[in-house]
């Protein structure tokens, strides 16, 4: 019941923000849905999928603006590389935080 509230929370928290306006809807529901599922047991594979989900201009990098739930909540720890981006390398630690 608590992860179905939350994403409802976010979907309607990112729906209501005007950068993502222009977003596509079923994305940022997509990308909610993943990121609710994330756990420790989380592959790779699950993070490149929430990447390719995250990045709606298709930049290879996920901007400040693109992030969601947790990845807009640890954004600045993910980024370790202090470019105001995330590359799939960096998207990857939040496999480690989810330890």
């Amino acid at each position: 019941m608590k992860k179905v509230t939350l994403l409802l929370i976010v979907i309607v928290t990112m729906c209501s923000c005007n950068s993502v306006k222009n977003m596509n809807t079923s994305s940022i529901s997509d990308s909610a849905i993943l990121l609710s599922s994330l756990s420790s047991n989380s592959t790779v594979q699950q993070i490149t999928s929430l990447f390719s989900l995250l990045d709606t201009n298709n930049d290879e990098v996920i901007s400040s603006t693109e992030a969601i739930g947790s990845v807009a909540d640890n954004f600045v720890v993910l980024d370790t590389d202090s470019s105001t981006s995330l590359n799939l390398t960096e998207l990857t630690g939040l496999l480690s935080l989810l330890k």
